[in-house]
């Protein structure tokens, strides 16, 4: 026997998630599977798309090593690029690809003799003032690299700060300083470069700012970073997570339940234990009346959250038992509704998904 807390990863909830991506961009698509693929598993996940996928996307080489160790072979590039001239002759061995987004990485590279040149991709800061190359340097390093023989290919791309919110104009100053900055190249530009804009939220909502490559990560794992708006077919849920119920209790009117006492129950209430907190990666800070589904049916969180454990209401549920089920998020309970109740986002709700047990599956 084993604890019940299992996190559950459809793989073939995942491919079809990339191929949305794909199509909704309508060119190629980098599969950003950074800190390890968001908590899904990057090796599983990007082996469950290696046949289709354009490439990957990781933040730095630690992550990309441990794909090339697992035999992946599809391009994968490096978000941050190199943090020291060392990294280099790794990155050329791997067949790695870099983005550039400083001028101390443009100086190392044009200053490194390499066994041969590298696909590079030099960022743009558009607007987001995060890392990437100002307007006034990024043509120059254009001029450079275009013409060194360390450099094979070079992707311009940008990133966009603001893609999520539909009611800011942001990402359309973002996408004319990006436009602007490449037009005032004027012969380096060539017009041959390829271009790399959207994220999951670019893919979604603004069609005007696709370029040539696209970067989907958190649509991959079936949470939309857009609220007000979804693809012409469903996001599948990569992530079930899951846990049953170990102990029921009922309180009367009147009496708390959990550390803080913060739950004080308004009626009679049937209160389940869950082995499932925050240690497992459920968000402390959720709050009474957070969504959970129990044996199918809706329920809400009460009480203040542990380690270890935390509670809901079985009130309505009356064949709730010790052993039914419980979906923390997944195919009834949104981890987007999750994520708000806690003041956070899904992005973390998964990368902070641990001690639990990971099953796979894929039906193809």
């Amino acid at each position: 026997m084993s604890r019940p807390a299992i996190a559950h990863i459809r793989l073939d909830a995942f491919r079809h998630n990339y191929r949305i991506a794909k199509q909704s961009h309508g060119g190629k698509a980098l599969a950003v599977i950074k800190a390890n693929a968001y908590g899904h598993g990057a090796i599983q996940c990007a082996q469950a798309i290696e046949n289709e996928a354009d490439g990957f996307a990781v933040a730095a080489i630690e992550e990309a090593l441990q794909l090339r160790e697992a035999r992946i072979t599809a391009p994968i590039l490096l978000l941050e690029g190199f943090f020291e001239a060392a990294e280099l002759p790794v990155i050329v061995a791997n067949d790695f690809w870099i983005v550039i987004h400083h001028l101390w990485q443009v100086e190392v590279l044009l200053e490194t003799a390499l066994a041969k040149p590298l696909n590079v991709w030099l960022k743009l800061d558009s607007g987001m003032h995060r890392v990437g190359l100002s307007p006034a340097d990024y043509s120059e390093a254009y001029s450079r690299l275009s013409q060194h023989v360390n450099v094979a290919k070079l992707v311009l791309m940008t990133h966009f700060a603001n893609a999520d919110n539909l009611n800011s104009d942001h990402t359309q100053q973002q996408v004319a300083v990006f436009q602007e900055t490449i037009t005032g190249m004027g012969k380096l530009s060539a017009a041959l470069c390829e271009t790399s804009l959207a994220n999951s939220a670019g893919i979604l909502s603004w069609p005007q700012a696709q370029g040539n490559w696209s970067r989907p990560g958190i649509m991959l794992y079936g949470a939309s970073p857009v609220s007000e708006r979804l693809t012409g077919q469903a996001l599948r849920a990569v992530m079930q997570l899951t846990s049953r119920i170990i102990s029921i209790r009922k309180i009367a009117k009147g009496e708390s339940t959990g550390y803080g006492s913060i739950f004080t129950a308004e009626r009679d209430t049937k209160v389940g234990v869950v082995a499932c907190g925050y240690a497992d990666g459920y968000p402390r800070s959720a709050t009474t009346g957070t969504p959970i589904a129990v044996d199918g049916q809706m329920t809400r969180l009460i009480g203040r959250v542990s380690m270890d454990m935390l509670f809901v209401d079985l009130t309505d549920i009356p064949n709730a038992e010790i052993g039914s089920q419980v979906e923390l998020w997944g195919d009834q309970v949104s981890a987007n509704e999750v994520a708000q109740s806690a003041g956070t986002i899904a992005y973390e709700l998964f990368c902070n998904v641990k001690r639990v047990q990971f099953k796979y599956s894929d039906v193809g």
